[in-house]
């Protein structure tokens, strides 16, 4: 092999990072949103993944996965991947200066949790949905908090099982 020469087909950071973010969602049982998040620091090493699901011992079979009204909602009692991403670090510890990769755009919830950690990038996969207050009222915070927000541009990682 010559020196200098390596493959040209490699992942960059940005498709390794969303890779796992999109593998993470294959966790998720939600029958029709899998989303899945991947925190990463400047030294490009992992920090922490999530996907999202039910709270920790809560027995998915009894909870609501339709997107009905009321206490028949999942969005009552569902964790959004880049919360559990966050909470899985021991509760947002050392992710100043973090960039989160994510296969959907952050709510405004999940916004005030990535804003209060420091995570300072968000790469994400899908937009935010046009015309949904949450995510008007996120990318509004976000902006606010000077975090940079970057829609993913690289090859989608096609992962089979």
């Amino acid at each position: 092999m010559e020196l200098g020469k390596h493959r040209a087909d490699y992942l960059s950071w940005d498709e390794y990072f969303m890779g796992i973010a999109l593998l993470s969602s294959l966790r998720s049982k939600d029958p029709s949103t899998q989303v899945g998040a991947c925190i990463v620091d400047g030294d490009h090493k992992v920090v922490s993944i999530g996907y999202n699901g039910m709270p920790r011992g809560i027995d998915d079979e009894t909870i609501p996965w339709g997107h009905g009204e009321g206490l028949d909602s999942k969005y009552l009692y569902v964790c959004h991947a880049e919360f559990n991403a966050i909470l899985n670090t021991r509760n947002g510890e050392g992710l100043k200066g973090c960039t989160l990769y994510v296969t959907l755009f952050p709510c405004n919830e999940c916004a005030k949790a990535i804003i209060q950690t420091g995570i300072k990038e968000i790469v994400f996969l899908d937009g935010k949905r046009e015309g949904e207050t949450i995510f008007e009222a996120s990318e509004k915070l976000l902006k606010m908090a000077g975090v940079k927000l970057r829609q993913y541009q690289g090859r989608k990682p096609k992962i089979t099982y």
